[in-house]
């Protein structure tokens, strides 16, 4: 197999710098605005002029490259309508830093403790020569104005004429490869101090020789991406070795790609996200987290199934990166308004199953095959028997934890297989490989797992009362009241009695509750902080008792503060969830680590 790649030392002088001036090396539109402040660019400087290693440059052949199509930008400081012969993966802040520094006519646009500021950079002859082992106070930031203050002793330098530099003995940085101006400088330099030339010559000398020759000299290793390098090799080749350490998404690269077209892509997925904003809260709060890439993906697919429908078998559905990445401008823009209506569909879903907040959501990626089956089944979804169904193969997904790897490979078999299914064929592969393992209850600690996450919405679509008003839990009672998720045996009770820590916290002793109901819970037993609900909200024992029970908590096990047999029976119940809700009956209930885990069987 031909390398994709091939690499080599560059030099600054001959190669980097002068490309770069001439729009030859540019920089692919995803890439980051120019951050580096002016401490930086000092070092980097040092760094040269010693002669030490600043790290690999990666390029990728754009010119005539038929696998990729970005739309790119110039460096810092330049103007030109050039094409790109190459592209910056690795060392945008770099190449701009030196460039700026040793080449551009203009002061560099940097930061100086949070301030903005406009400097050019200059080095100290003198005290170059004496310390070469701290350089870096050799390198001076100069305003753009050329007047400024030395910190080291308080002195005021004026640089505005070419007298004043060669009187403060300061050497502009960005004249050292620009061979005419560096001469007449130089001439310049040693004619002011005519009277001294002796010395000023020799010392002179000793600085093009120790100092300039290194900067004139320094070459830097480039590894350059052939044309045959993929979209998706960079997506993943940009994430594991861009030093500045922000990641490239693959929403980044498909923006760049759209561009070359006059598209737009974050504009407009701004404005999407706007309009599904604007859908009642409970709706808008459940999509909020759903992410640009994600957008894509769901996109990606749409298109990839319709397709496969037009073809019959010559496609296959999928919407992988690869996939995603070849996403064209025509494919976004037909199906983006279908995939907004099904978005909006999925939230009345999720909403309907007692999910009211992305926090919530047991799995943010789910939403994707959600969304894109109601856009295939949206004359369907009447039908009570897909819509059963949809909800089996949902939770099927979410206790069977399905979706946590490799989940673009079941997006794909799950808006292919689930047709065929609602068609009378074999049941899907999310709900056939779906398996939920009773001593799972016990490791089921936070929001964190999305089975967690599931059963907690389960007992709100079963039913879940306020234990304060009565109340069902809706959406407006869920936010009203702050419901969130507590204990039901306090941890202070259960420690108290030397409860197993790992009962104490499993979603077995856990339950929604309102904030103000779980302040007057506290630490206290059960049997204690339930008169207490009974005396300050007037609530009868046997209103309460009918609160508790649609929580799945027996009335009379907590009143007697008994927390191993409410343990098991409300273990048993919340299995009895499960299996209501995916469709699947729950086996092993009576298997040897069940009863060990549990002081006995589940059945």
């Amino acid at each position: 197999m031909p390398s994709s790649f091939k690499s080599g030392d560059y030099e600054l002088k001959k190669y980097l710098l002068p490309k770069i001036h001439n729009g030859e090396i540019q920089l692919p539109d995803f890439q980051r605005d120019w951050v580096w402040d002016d401490d930086r660019i000092r070092q980097l400087i040092a760094s040269i002029v010693n002669s030490y290693p600043i790290g690999a440059l990666m390029f990728l052949e754009y010119y005539h490259n038929e696998n990729i199509k970005f739309k790119y930008r110039h460096f810092t400081n330049i103007e030109t309508e050039a094409r790109p012969d190459l592209l910056v993966l690795d060392g945008q802040q770099r190449l701009t830093a030196m460039y700026c520094a040793l080449y551009s006519e203009k002061p560099i646009e940097t930061r100086n403790r949070n301030k903005k500021v406009s400097l050019y950079y200059y080095i100290d002859i003198e005290n170059s020569l004496k310390d070469r082992v701290n350089i870096i106070d050799s390198i001076i930031s100069v305003p753009y104005n050329k007047v400024f203050v030395d910190p080291k002793n308080h002195q005021t330098y004026d640089l505005i004429s070419n007298e004043n530099e060669y009187s403060a003995h300061m050497f502009p940085l960005n004249i050292i490869f620009d061979s005419d101006k560096f001469q007449k400088w130089y001439g310049g330099y040693i004619e002011y101090h005519n009277s001294n030339f002796q010395e000023i010559f020799a010392k002179f000398s000793k600085f093009r020789e120790d100092i300039l020759e290194s900067i004139l000299n320094y070459s830097v290793p480039v590894i350059i991406l052939t044309k045959e390098t993929t979209k998706e090799a960079v997506c993943q080749v940009f994430e594991h070795v861009n030093t500045g350490g922000v990641s490239l998404s693959v929403f980044d690269l498909v923006t760049a790609s759209f561009a070359i077209s006059d598209f737009q892509l974050r504009e407009d997925l701004t404005e999407r996200r706007k309009a599904l904003a604007e859908l009642p809260s409970h709706q808008a709060n459940v999509l909020s987290e759903f992410s640009e890439t994600y957008f894509l993906t769901s996109v990606t697919l749409l298109a990839s199934y319709y397709r496969k429908q037009e073809n019959d078998s010559a496609e296959v559905v999928s919407c992988k990166k690869g996939d995603v990445l070849s996403l064209s401008v025509e494919d976004y823009n037909q199906y983006i308004d279908r995939l907004i209506d099904g978005l909006t569909a999925a939230a009345r879903f999720l909403n309907e199953n007692r999910i009211f907040t992305a926090k919530d959501l047991p799995y943010n990626t789910q939403i994707i095959p959600l969304a894109v089956l109601m856009v295939i089944l949206k004359n369907q979804l009447d039908d009570n028997s897909v819509k059963s169904k949809i909800n089996w193969w949902y939770w099927c997904g979410v206790f069977g934890e399905l979706y946590s790897s490799a989940i673009e490979t079941r997006f794909a078999a799950d808006v292919t297989e689930i047709p065929n299914w609602l068609d009378g064929r074999s049941e899907p592969d999310t709900v056939v490989r779906s398996f939920f393992q009773p001593t799972r209850l016990l490791t089921l600690v936070s929001r964190n797992s999305a089975a967690y996450k599931g059963l907690m919405a389960r007992i709100l679509k079963n039913g879940a009362l306020d234990l304060k008003s009565g109340s069902p839990i809706d959406f407006a009672t869920y936010s009203n009241l702050n419901v969130d998720i507590h204990h039901i045996f306090p941890q202070k009770f259960c420690k108290d009695k030397e409860i197993p820590h790992n009962l104490t916290n499993c979603v077995v002793n856990k339950t929604p509750i309102s904030s103000r109901t779980n302040q007057i819970i506290g630490g206290d037993a059960p049997s204690e902080y339930l008169k207490k609900l009974e005396t300050n909200y007037s609530i009868s024992s046997e209103s309460l008792n009918s609160y508790l029970q649609t929580h799945l908590i027996n009335p009379v096990l907590i009143r007697s503060d008994s927390f191993q047999p409410f343990f098991n029976l409300r273990a048993k119940a919340l299995l009895n969830l499960i299996s209501q809700a995916t469709g699947r009956a729950i086996s092993n209930l009576d298997s040897p680590e069940v009863i060990q885990a549990f002081g006995g069987p589940l059945k």
